[in-house]
């Protein structure tokens, strides 16, 4: 993933991380304050239909009681009977006696009405246990709210219909009872046709209205309703302590995609990046032969071009690279790009190579003499084309780097020490090591003809050199001056701001055709002086 991708995902996480935990709370505040009133309105039906059945029960003894009773049919005793059973039971609010199937008599007294004026509302449903039931009906004699009618035989019992919904619930709750999808009462319920469409459906029915809760026994059906406007309350409620919970769960969420943003875009999750993207180039700084001033070699310097095109200098990365092992395979890009880069020049002028730096873990492992003869292989580029360098600050075990390096330049690769002067450097340590080659730093360069005690420093590392037999290369060479200088004391090669700063492929291809064209134009020019002074 690149860093426009890492960061687009992070935001994306973040704004999931932020939301999704708030929405959660709020759907889980919602489910459990529709839950909560849910089980609530269960219990309020529940209730409501046990009180029916108590409310019926309590009808069917008054008349099996009176049935009990042995007398003359509506004397003075029966009369007191019927009124004292009604005054004891709690939902009766008449008792009567039916003679002929007409109503003689009740526990309000004997009816004088003249036979066949008195009418008995037909059944509405005839019961298992032998009652009958008229479910909604107005008393002709005493008139008032309707009344549900429990008949056997001779006698029956009037039970207020208003007592089958006598339950105590909740004033946002609405009631109604039903007998086989029928409503025989009901309490504040104000949509009755829903309260009839719950108890007549054999299954559940969802409504956008209402939250309702159904009981049912026998053809009996209790039906609570709840407007779902109602369910605000429940679910402020549930929101004080659920939302808390979801918004640290946010920040929670939300920190630590911030931090593993911040871990991504590490300095060295970036760099990982980097070598996963091939962010890295090569740029190239000419070698310079002091006496003829042509170009002889290119040393491969390492950049990272980031996808926007700013560069970052060495100094800020490749100690990171090789803290990290990262520069294994920034070093493996290296190569495989200065074998495509300067195949061409190096197959057409074979005296012509390219130094490369090595990893003090390549050094130490050898790893190296492999990923180059990889590289090598079929491109036509001769061993003694690559010169490897190596800095004094790589040689943390002296003895596996003097093998390997031993090893690579037995293959015919040239080795050279790199910022020589800088480290631990002594005769002994140079003669340990097998190496064609040291490049004086150019801190000691840029000494030259000061009054400093570094500038009598170069002279010492140009005499240490040529005792055991190494070419020398000056780096950072700025100055004419101190070009003559280091070829007054017999250095062959530099590199530097005077000839030509690192550059990219097409650049010091191009630098190198200049370079040859003035050679062989100052060749052509000292010929023709010549012929020029024997014809004289």
């Amino acid at each position: 993933m690149n860093r426009s991708r890492i960061i687009a995902t992070a935001l994306l996480l973040a704004a999931l991380g932020a939301l999704l935990p708030l929405a959660v709370a709020a759907y889980a505040s919602w489910a459990r304050a529709v839950s909560q009133e849910q089980s609530l309105l269960d219990g309020y039906a529940t209730r409501a239909l046990r009180n029916v059945t108590t409310t019926l029960d309590q009808g069917r003894r008054v008349v099996t009681e009176m049935e009990n009773w042995r007398g003359t049919p509506c004397s003075a005793e029966h009369i007191e009977q019927m009124r004292r059973v009604a005054i004891n039971s709690r939902y009766t609010e008449q008792v009567g006696y039916l003679e002929n199937g007409q109503p003689r008599c009740s526990s309000w007294g004997v009816f004088t009405s003249p036979p066949g004026t008195r009418r008995v509302a037909p059944p509405d449903a005839d019961l298992p246990d032998g009652f009958r039931v008229t479910l909604r009906t107005y008393p002709a004699i005493t008139g008032g709210d309707p009344v549900t009618v429990l008949q056997r035989g001779n006698i029956y019992v009037l039970i207020n219909t208003s007592r089958l919904t006598d339950v105590i619930v909740d004033d946002r709750v609405q009631l109604g009872v039903a007998y086989g999808g029928k409503v025989v009462s009901t309490l504040r319920a104000t949509d009755t046709d829903f309260v009839a469409r719950v108890a007549s459906s054999p299954t559940a029915i969802n409504d956008s209205r209402y939250l309702h809760a159904v009981a049912r026994q026998d053809a009996w059906s209790a039906v609570v309703l709840e407007p779902q406007g109602n369910l605000r309350t429940s679910l402020l409620k549930e929101l004080l302590w659920l939302l808390p919970i979801g918004v640290i769960i946010s920040c929670v969420i939300v920190a630590l995609v911030i931090r593993l943003l911040r871990k991504r875009l590490s300095p060295l999750a970036e760099l990982n990046i980097a070598v996963q993207q091939r962010e890295f180039v090569v740029f190239y700084q000419p070698i310079i032969h002091l006496t003829t001033g042509a170009c002889i070699a290119a040393e491969a310097l390492v950049r990272w071009r980031r996808p926007d095109g700013t560069m970052v200098r060495p100094d800020l990365f490749i100690p990171l690279a090789e803290e990290s092992g990262l520069i294994l395979p920034i070093t493996d890009q290296v190569v495989e790009t200065c074998i495509r880069d300067l195949r061409e020049l190096l197959l057409a002028d074979r005296s012509m190579h390219v130094a490369i730096n090595l990893s003090a873990n390549d050094i130490t492992t050898g790893r190296f003499i492999g990923v180059l003869q990889q590289a090598l292989e079929g491109s036509g580029i001769q061993n003694e084309q690559i010169w490897l360098e190596a800095t004094e600050r790589g040689f943390v075990d002296v003895d596996a780097a003097s093998a390997n390096l031993a090893k690579a330049r037995a293959l015919g690769f040239g080795i050279a020490i790199d910022d020589f002067g800088t480290g631990y450097s002594s005769l002994q340590y140079l003669e340990r090591l097998p190496t064609d080659a040291l490049k004086i730093d150019k801190c000691f360069i840029a000494a030259i003809g000061r009054t400093v005690a570094t500038s009598s420093v170069i002279s010492h590392i140009i005499d240490m050199a040529k005792t055991v037999g190494l070419k020398v290369v000056a780096e950072g060479v700025e100055t004419e001056a101190q070009a003559e200088y280091l070829k007054a004391h017999g250095v062959e090669f530099a590199q530097g701001w005077l000839y030509a700063k690192a550059m990219p492929i097409e650049d010091f291809l191009a630098f190198v055709r200049v370079e040859a064209w003035r050679e062989a134009k100052g060749a052509q020019d000292a010929q023709a002086s010549l012929h020029a002074a024997g014809g004289g």
